[in-house]
């Protein structure tokens, strides 16, 4: 997969329904409030208390290229409008934005669920989002929310057809190892790539009897090439982790009428020795519509683990998510998808290629720091200079 340059993100804000009552005095323009949020976002600021208040201090700067004719909004003001911002309108201007930057199809495309803790209480259960990670560019392409006395099952395929998915293999954890998913994938033109657990408890029994030890040897000496078996040890502080990936050709175990296009099963073997102590042996067991050589298939699961450091830990951590309290309406869904949009914007910039790699937090940083800075990775040009 391939990124273009950054699509400005003001033509797709502006395609944004005005939530607040028709005829009702607006002191306050939407489309600049969605601009000030994600500016202050981008400047390393996590709430709407301090999107305000941010905004107060930069008010000079944000006047070059909006109008803000009755001055800064309030903190209260700011809540209110996330409060009521219809989540769909706000995604789906998010979803053609993200359209607009990837150039070619393919790649790895991890879905998977993240529970936002702060915006529960004890009232209310915290809401649970379902995203879809681009794992080449490290970006969102979408998120829907888990419904009320639902599950991941019935969200991940709301959130795939919504998606131009063609050519990706979609990687889903055992949750979503369900024939109805699997079917959604394939009807997009895309490859599906499924753990499979004790929740489909025939289907790992088949997996389990193939790659039986007596069965994977004799594949060993039968085949004896990288194509079906692929080893890797990572050795850091202390700790050796030794991974081997098995790989074999569907030839009628599994049932393709129920598993659609199932062409490959295969399995991941774990160990990890520390200060000259192993761990248990850990199998993990996969079925795929994708002919793969087993590194590829090594690969791909790896990329697909890589959603929790690179969108759920980054999420928690330098855009302190979790730690965030808004819980009334819609806020909490506007508000993770508001840094879902920063976060691929900062992923996707060029600007600091000079200064060499900097972490995501170091450049919301230097976005704080540096109007210029911000100004570029966001693609606005000022209109009110003289």
């Amino acid at each position: 997969m391939e990124a273009s340059a950054p699509m400005p993100l003001m033509r797709y804000l502006d395609e944004i329904a005005d939530p607040r009552r028709t005829g009702y005095a607006h002191r306050h323009d939407l489309q600049e409030m969605l601009v000030i949020a994600i500016c202050a976002t981008l400047s390393d600021v996590d709430t709407f208390e301090d999107v305000a208040f941010w905004a107060t201090q930069k008010e000079a700067w944000l006047k070059r290229f909006l109008t803000l004719a009755n001055g800064i909004p309030s903190h209260d003001t700011f809540n209110r409008v996330f409060r009521i911002l219809n989540p769909k309108t706000f995604e789906d201007a998010f979803r053609r934005w993200v359209s607009g930057l990837v150039t070619a199809v393919g790649g790895t495309l991890a879905v998977d669920g993240k529970t936002v803790r702060g915006s529960g209480d004890g009232k209310a259960r915290p809401i649970h989002l379902v995203s879809a990670f681009a794992t080449d560019l490290g970006i969102v392409l979408g998120q829907e929310k888990v419904a009320r006395k639902s599950n991941e099952i019935t969200a991940i395929p709301e959130l795939l057809n919504a998606l131009l998915i063609k050519g990706y293999l979609v990687t889903i954890d055992a949750m979503g190892c369900q024939t109805e998913i699997a079917e959604t994938i394939v009807a997009k033109e895309a490859d599906y790539l499924l753990a499979v657990k004790g929740n489909q408890p025939t289907l790992l029994t088949t997996l389990q009897d193939r790659f039986a030890l007596d069965q994977r040897d004799a594949l060993r000496d039968a085949l004896r090439d990288a194509d079906h078996c692929f080893e890797q040890l990572e050795k850091s502080h202390g700790r050796l982790v030794v991974q081997r990936a098995w790989v074999a050709a569907n030839t009628g175990e599994v049932d393709t009428v129920r598993w659609p296009n199932c062409k490959m099963l295969a399995t991941v073997e774990s160990l990890r020795v520390v200060g000259g102590k192993s761990s248990d042996l850990e199998r993990r067991y996969y079925i795929s519509s994708r002919l793969m050589t087993a590194e590829a298939f090594a690969k791909a699961v790896r990329s697909h683990w890589g959603i929790e450091n690179r969108l759920h830990w980054m999420l928690d951590v330098n855009f302190r998510e979790d730690a965030a309290t808004v819980r009334k309406d819609f806020a909490a869904d506007n508000l993770s998808r508001l840094k879902k949009i920063v976060l691929n914007v900062l992923r996707l910039e060029t600007a600091t290629t000079a200064l060499g790699k900097l972490s995501l937090a170091k450049k919301r940083k230097l976005a704080a720091w540096d109007d210029t800075f911000r100004m570029a990775i966001l693609g606005i040009k000022p209109v009110h200079d003289n």
